[in-house]
């Protein structure tokens, strides 16, 4: 599965790994996340280093849907539920400053972007009155949101909320200019080096796949953080979904829509050389607890094909974000590392704003700033609904860690290897063990995640074990992909 945009986004050239070297700055993960707040430290005169475990937008922003918008579905409800009008004010204010920086840096830089309306709508009549929760969610934080009645659009839609003049775009393009920018002002950026320890020393000590470097100070713009100090792993659900690509006869809807009601449905367009692509996206679900994941994308087809006749798909891919209890992120100093170490995490699918907005945050609480907005979601408080949240989803992972062992120790072997593309979870004594066979090659390795010892699943869509407690993924060979674990799953037979 490969993203509409890492299948025609051109190499970016990187820098070589140096063991040894002194850095003020080194950032895990070169997402737009690591590869904005890199700029704004180089350009500052610091000495930075990004270092990308896989290749540059090989997560999150590589597989997004690429939408910059201040309406994001029920998000700004959602949060309210959660919090006060004054926090749901910062976060907007956050993401239309993270807005504005990224649209004038894609103007500076000659990236295209497309300006659309965007429309959270109800595809029920029972989703009506979440949209009328949102208009007034909106409106409390002073977005010129509007109703709408009649979207002239061929998929149900029982009226909208529209916000105007929102963007889209390849969010490759945006990474390959920032990946150029940051160099030219110095800064090291270096694919294929996965960050596995940091120790908070002075200065810090950062311990990769090839060796060590030092750092006055260190980022983790890995999506979830794999330091456990402050138990983000906890704090956060994390979350797939799917994306795919298709060339549609007659017209498409050029609006970004986005359905407030389930199962979640994402439309955009997306411009290419023979015309615009319709990109459908939704079907999300806790990772590693989808019994089969290829279903959730063939579902997405289906939809498509019935409202779009003679849709015929391009590319199908999926990403994997992480929400928090109250739906705000978490930016700042990572609590026990003496001030050394930073993260941002829980973006909860809308990380092109929001990753500007933490990326300004970050160099605000290094370099010294005034963003007030940034002040009060650093004093938010945690409320007895955040607790509520965290509870269940904290029973909805005991609860997978159970069924994992029990599924894994009364599935019987099985008889020869898998059929190509498939793995299960079997046992080998009391041990889980996970066997696969992909591109004809069958692999055993241990089912158990190195993180805290989650059963991991098969992923029928993808190829990889994911593992249903805090979302850490592998591809079949027990190679990490991404989530919490530092470590790989151990190959135990070929």
């Amino acid at each position: 599965m490969t993203s509409l945009w890492l299948d025609r986004a051109a190499p970016i050239p990187t820098d070589t790994f140096e063991p040894g070297e002194r850095y003020d700055l080194v950032i895990a993960g070169a997402g737009l996340t690591g590869l904005a707040t890199g700029l704004l430290f180089a350009r500052a005169g610091m000495r930075v280093a990004i270092l990308e475990a896989r290749y540059v937008g090989a997560a999150a922003t590589g597989n997004t849907t690429a939408k910059v918008s201040l309406l994001q579905g029920t998000h700004l409800s959602s949060i309210l539920r959660h919090t006060t009008v004054k926090t749901a004010q910062a976060y907007v204010d956050g993401n239309r400053e993270g807005a504005a920086w990224l649209l004038r840096y894609c103007e500076e830089h000659g990236v295209p972007v497309q300006v659309r309306d965007a429309f959270s709508y109800a595809s029920t009549a029972d989703g009506v009155a979440r949209l009328e929760e949102e208009y007034r969610a909106g409106k409390s934080v002073g977005l010129d949101v509007k109703r709408e009645y009649d979207l002239h659009v061929p998929f149900p839609a029982y009226g909208a909320v529209r916000l105007a003049d929102q963007a889209q775009f390849d969010p490759m393009d945006v990474l390959t200019a920032l990946a150029a920018d940051f160099r030219a002002h110095g800064g090291v950026l270096v694919e294929s080096v996965r960050v596995r320890r940091v120790k908070p020393s002075s200065p810090a000590i950062i311990t990769t796949d090839h060796g060590q470097v030092q750092a006055d100070r260190v980022i983790l713009a890995t999506g979830m953080p794999f330091m456990d100090r402050g138990l983000y792993f906890m704090k956060e659900e994390a979350l797939r979904s799917y994306a795919l690509a298709f060339r549609v006869p007659g017209e498409i809807p050029q609006g970004m829509y986005l359905s407030v009601d389930g199962p979640t449905r994402s439309v955009r367009t997306a411009p290419d050389a023979a015309g615009d692509l319709l990109l459908i996206g939704g079907n999300g679900h806790p990772v590693g607890r989808e019994a089969s994941p290829l279903a959730k994308v063939d579902d997405l087809q289906a939809w498509t094909e019935r409202y779009f006749p003679g849709a015929e798909r391009t590319h199908t891919w999926s990403a994997q974000d992480y929400r928090p209890a109250s739906g705000l992120p978490f930016t700042g100093w990572l609590p026990r590392s003496h001030g050394r170490v930073f993260i941002a995490t829980g973006y909860d699918k809308w990380g092109m704003a929001t990753a500007i907005m933490a990326a300004l945050t970050l160099s605000s609480d290094i370099l010294g700033g005034t963003q007030q907005w940034a002040k009060k979601l650093h004093r938010r408080v945690t409320t007895p609904q955040d607790v509520g949240t965290f509870l269940g989803a904290q029973a909805a992972v005991g609860v997978a860690a159970v069924r994992g062992y029990l599924g894994a120790w009364l599935e019987p072997k099985p008889i020869g290897a898998p059929r190509e593309g498939d793995g299960v979870v079997t046992h080998e004594g009391i041990r889980p063990v996970g066997v696969s066979t992909v591109d004809g090659m069958t692999c055993t390795v241990s089912a158990v995640c190195p993180h805290l010892f989650g059963v991991v699943s098969w992923n029928d869509a993808e190829r990889t074990w994911d593992c249903p407690l805090h979302g850490s993924r592998f591809a079949a060979s027990g190679e990490q992909l991404e989530g919490p674990a530092t470590k790989d799953l151990r190959m135990l037979a070929e």
